[in-house]
Order: C-alpha cells, then sequence, then structure tokens
C-alpha cells in the first residue's frame, strides 16, 4: 500500500501553470522557467517571461517498500532528500544541488548527476514517469510508477536534459535505492597512469565502489555496501582515511579546484571509459579532476574550444563549457552532427511549435 505523504507546505498549482503557458502560446511569448534557478548558468541564456514552478510543490506519493515516489517539480531537492533519509534511502543519482534552493525539476530537467553515477545509474534511469503541461496548456502523464510499462516512445525520460525546451515538468514518479549498510572512503597517493590501471583492474572485480576521482596525485574512493565487503575491501586496498565531505564538495563544486580564484573557463568533458590522458597542449595534470573512474574530467584551461573539442571528439566523446569568471567564453554545447540536430529541431516543432519554452537554451534555434 502505497503511502501519501501530505505536507503543509504541499500546493497544487497545475491549473495556474497551465494558464500560463496557454495565454504565452496565443501570444507567441516566449517563457524562462525557474525553479530554484540554482543551475541558470548551464547552458545558454534564456530571455523570456520568467514561469515559477516554486510554488508547485509537495511529495504527492510515497511508497518505502516498493522503493518508489512521486514528487512536484517545484520541490526542494533538499525536502525531498530529507523525507527519504527518514526511512534510510537516497537518489540513487546522486545529484548536485549548486544551491539550497535546488528543485526536483531542475534535477531532472538539467539531467546533472553526481559522483556515484557511474556504478548506480544517471537521473534519467531513475525516471518511471512524468507528468507534464504542453505547448496548448494541458496537462498529459507518461511512464508511471513502474519500472517497465512504456510501449513505443519514452517521453518522460525524453524529458530528462532537455532543459525545459520541450515542456513544462509537473510532476516526476522515480525509483529511489536503500541507503548503503556501510561507507568509507579511502585516499591512495599514486600518480595518474597508475590510478587509471587499477580502476580498469577493480571495475572488472566485485568490489563495492560507488565514487572515484583523481586529482593532484591522489586517488579518491568510497567504498559502499554489507559492511563486512566494505571492511574486507578497505583492508585490502590501504590509503589513507578521507572525510566522506569530500563527495558532497565534489558534487557540489565546491573543493578549491572549482572555487579558487582561477579565472580560466571550467570545461567537463565526458569521455569513454578508459580513455587515456588527452594529449593537450598547455594543459598539466593539475588543471585536470578526474571523476567516474575517469569518464567525466573537469578542465581548467583557456584552450581553443574548437581543439578542446575535437580531441574530445577524437576519443569518442565531448566538451561542454561552463564559463569562467569573466563570463562563458565558448558556445556551452558541442556542436550536434547535422542528422542528430535535425531530429532534435523536428522533435522541438513537434512538441512546442510556438517556440515558448526556454528557447535557445539547447540547442534549437528557437
Amino acid at each position: 500500500m502505497a503511502q501519501t505523504r501530505p505536507q503543509a507546505t504541499d500546493q497544487d498549482i497545475s491549473q495556474a501553470l497551465g494558464e500560463r503557458v496557454r495565454q504565452a502560446t496565443a501570444e507567441g511569448s516566449p517563457l524562462r522557467i525557474v525553479g530554484g534557478d540554482t543551475k541558470a548558468f548551464y547552458g545558454r541564456a534564456v530571455n523570456g517571461e520568467p514561469l515559477s514552478t516554486r510554488e508547485h510543490r509537495g511529495i504527492t506519493t510515497y511508497d518505502p517498500v516498493e522503493l518508489i515516489v512521486s514528487v512536484r517539480s517545484g520541490t526542494p531537492l533538499a525536502e525531498l532528500e530529507a523525507t527519504l533519509a527518514e526511512n534510510s534511502q537516497i537518489l540513487g543519482c546522486e545529484p548536485p544541488h549548486f544551491g539550497t534552493n535546488a528543485t526536483v525539476g531542475g534535477m531532472v530537467a538539467t539531467g546533472l548527476s553526481g559522483p556515484r553515477r557511474p556504478w548506480a545509474g544517471s537521473v534519467r534511469d531513475f525516471v518511471l514517469g512524468i507528468r507534464m503541461i504542453t505547448h496548448e496548456g494541458r496537462q498529459q502523464r507518461f511512464g508511471g510508477e513502474v519500472m517497465k510499462n512504456v510501449a513505443g516512445y519514452d517521453l518522460s525520460r525524453l524529458m530528462v536534459g532537455a532543459q525545459g525546451t520541450l515542456g513544462l515538468i509537473t510532476e516526476v514518479s522515480l525509483k529511489v535505492l536503500p541507503k548503503p549498510g556501510a561507507s568509507h572512503s579511502l585516499r591512495l597517493e599514486m600518480p595518474l597512469a597508475e590510478a587509471q590501471a587499477r580502476l580498469a583492474e577493480w571495475g572488472r572485480q566485485p568490489l563495492p565502489i560507488t565514487a572515484a576521482a583523481w586529482h593532484a596525485g591522489a586517488l579518491y574512493l568510497r567504498l559502499e555496501g554489507g559492511p563486512s565487503s566494505v571492511a574486507a575491501t578497505r583492508e585490502r586496498l590501504g590509503g589513507d582515511e578521507l572525510d566522506a565531505e569530500f563527495w558532497t564538495s565534489l558534487r557540489e563544486h565546491t573543493l578549491e579546484f572549482f572555487s579558487g580564484e582561477d579565472s580560466r573557463a571550467l570545461w567537463r568533458l565526458s569521455l569513454p571509459h578508459n580513455t587515456p590522458s588527452l594529449a593537450l597542449d598547455g594543459v598539466a595534470e593539475a588543471d585536470l579532476l578526474h571523476d567516474w573512474a575517469g569518464t567525466q574530467r573537469w578542465l581548467r584551461s583557456d584552450l581553443d574550444a574548437d581543439t578542446l573539442r575535437e580531441a574530445c571528439a577524437r576519443a569518442g566523446g565531448h566538451a561542454t563549457c561552463l564559463g569562467s569568471r569573466q563570463g562563458p567564453q565558448a558556445d556551452p554545447f558541442m556542436p550536434l552532427e547535422p542528422v542528430v540536430a535535425k531530429y532534435h529541431r523536428n522533435l522541438k516543432t513537434q512538441l512546442d511549435p510556438q517556440g515558448i519554452f526556454n528557447p535557445g537554451r539547447l540547442y534549437a534555434e528557437r
């Protein structure tokens, strides 16, 4: 039996949101969808009338036994995580907040995941269903509350990472995970090449690793799972004990690497598993922070955007620019291949023919 958890802060304003969308469509006026606005730096700026989801909040259904929760988009992410923690459960994708006002809608719209992502899954992997308001102001539901219930196109997962360009998310159903029985973090001093070799070796073994990062001559690991498994692996790997707060600081970009006075642009490099170091002129090891066992690499650099993106493309990956202290210095996203760009444009045209939802935020011209 599912538990419904009404709270004093619960509020459903979907009708008012739908009416505002209908008005914008009729007038052809663009909307800038705003939740907590903590991830506004990600992507291009949007010129449009702000449409806030902050008052559309509350956990509508929560079943701890089935590990399923449904929550309105304006609900603070911290509030959802606190409710899950009461039942010793977590969001498996470990999403970043980037501020106290982060909302569930922003988590889904950006699709950003934390250190646990390679071992547990991305935001998209945990989305079961979505309620959204279309350009006509109608509320529709896609997906549901079980893992496999969709035939044909799965629009619910398509909304993850679309940055609000395809419709207004009003509610999302998510699969959650039990909190690990034990957790321990380690720091092992070693050069990058050795860290890459060890991670490749450990990846072929049933070790309880749920986070792995490397920076400035040290490999950082998090072990999670059953107490006996964590203890045995900790003994086997050795190293120094690491404060678990390191992973929160990495997730929230509050480590010195992100929060220092470095004015160079911050790049996010997404690369295939076991990709060796990229041959980039003028880039030192200290300029890189390897996360996700090396498949996500953060880079501080003034390197030309085309040069950097060509190197990533040759390795089968891509590069995203998050700007610098002087403001964005390159287009945020790597240009799409022509065929893929065509599909993006066609999808945007079908779901948002008037171009009112966060126009220009992602790739579409409108």
